[in-house]
């Protein structure tokens, strides 16, 4: 087929999309029909195909064909932030915020005005933060079940910086990383910034497939597990006991550093140990303070193996010099008079509150999350497709993320998340209703 007529035929299918000739969540032709029907080859038709895919125009799912998408649904939703519509409800991404956060930080700001170590403040800090910062946090951790040293303590620009630090020192470009096949996006854009190949683990109730993982470890030189134990971000998973004690012992065995994130993990009361307390010597522990406290308050932090802490600082250096000792200094006095502690409790209950509106509005629906978690997940009948549902919603000024930017693996499940933190209770319960609604008509009917 000449180059021209094969680009004439992407052309013609990618206008149709656009111009919703072909409507969103239509099944296309099997590559073998489209070849048939245009008198091409399998292999140019699949090559059509492939070139829809990467435009975005269309999905192809496992077992089931390729469909067109609804591009009424932003590329990056779910990992970009999208900009929201002053009228619209921001299911999407989570803002937890309390009554009287901002009083909190006025209160703050005035006793850090007018104390006698504001101009120390204004200098070059230490890349890994303040010796007295980094004690703070280690008293903080002892809460959550880890005794720590402040030496092997680093202070990062959130958890997400963390994220990227961790990577950056201790990993290279083509190295493997086996992760859940649902994750958290900003993990899979830092992956693909670094261009890691990341390995898609099966999930169950409670967490990894942890026989496929020990699979994967025994056959490919894997470097790192990302794993989020404690509350996971989107399925709200908390892995038990003995699942902890196996994925360490698959790791001792097969040598991968543990990457484990707990940004989540301060709404679970008495979960159980995290593995940075079984395992220090080879988990890198990435937690923060924007979620629990508030999320315009960038401070997150590292508990790494000392092995490693020379080449997180250096990846600190690199990319940010140090945290802002200002905002630093704010949160490491709430760490030190309980206001942290305050906070967490007050936002594990706000949850909870939230989660019994979701299964209250939702009934019947088959929900998946954590009681005390500001997320939920709602897969969606096979035949269903998410993006359409998204995308009527958003018609509707609300917005909601579907399983896309979670998925690792090639097949992507029909789901959406629903983020519950960020809007008022009364806005929240009409917003769940309509998504009731709409779901029932576009999914369950």
């Amino acid at each position: 087929m000449a180059a021209s007529r094969y680009k004439k035929l992407v052309d013609a299918i990618a206008a149709d999309i656009r111009t919703g000739r072909l409507a969103p969540g239509v099944r296309l032709p099997t590559h073998r029909a489209l070849a048939a029907r245009e008198g091409i080859a399998v292999v140019t038709a699949t090559r059509v195909y492939a070139e829809l895919e990467a435009m975005r125009l269309v999905s192809r799912e496992q077992g089931r064909g390729t469909f067109v998408r609804d591009i009424a649904v932003p590329a990056g939703h779910g990992i970009v932030q999208q900009a929201v519509a002053t009228d619209a409800v921001d299911l999407s991404f989570n803002y937890p915020s309390l009554p009287g956060q901002a009083d909190l930080l006025r209160q703050a700001l005035r006793e850090v005005a007018t104390s006698g170590d504001l101009d120390s403040l204004l200098r070059y800090q230490p890349h890994r933060g303040r010796p007295q910062d980094t004690a703070s946090i280690a008293r903080h951790l002892t809460r959550r079940g880890i005794t720590a040293d402040a030496d092997q303590i680093l202070i990062t620009n959130g958890a997400q910086h963390g994220l990227a630090v961790t990577v950056m020192a201790t990993l290279s470009a083509g190295d493997v990383v086996a992760v859940d096949a649902l994750t958290y996006p900003g993990f899979k854009v830092v992956a693909h910034a670094f261009h890691l190949d990341l390995e898609p683990i099966p999930t169950t109730a409670d967490g990894p497939d942890l026989d496929a993982l020990e699979t994967l470890c025994a056959t490919r030189p894997v470097r790192a597990i990302y794993t989020m134990p404690t509350l996971h971000n989107p399925l709200g998973w908390v892995m038990p006991d003995t699942d902890r004690t196996r994925l360490i012992r698959i790791a001792r065995q097969h040598g991968p550093l543990i990457i484990e994130d707990a940004s989540y993990a301060y709404l679970v009361e008495d979960p159980p140990p995290p593995l940075a307390a079984t395992a220090p010597d080879i988990t890198v522990y990435v937690s923060g303070l924007s979620k629990s406290i508030a999320t315009g308050l960038r401070v997150g932090f590292l508990l790494a193996p000392p092995s490693t802490v020379a080449s997180l600082e250096r990846a600190i250096r690199a990319t940010t010099w140090n945290t802002p000792a200002l905002t630093t200094a704010l949160v490491c006095r709430w760490l030190d008079d309980g206001t942290v502690n305050h906070l967490e409790e007050q936002k594990r209950d706000d949850a909870r509150t939230r989660q019994a509106l979701v299964r209250e509005e939702l009934a019947g629906l088959p929900l998946i999350g954590h009681p005390s978690s500001y997320f939920t997940w709602l897969p969606l009948p096979d035949d269903a497709r998410a993006d359409r549902l998204t995308a009527t919603l958003a018609r509707r000024h609300i917005s909601v993320t579907t399983a896309e930017p979670f998925t690792t693996s090639a097949h992507t499940p029909q789901a959406i998340r629903l983020a519950l933190g960020s809007t008022d209770l009364d806005s929240l319960r009409s917003a769940l209703r309509t998504v009731r609604r709409v779901a029932v008509e576009d999914a369950y009917t």
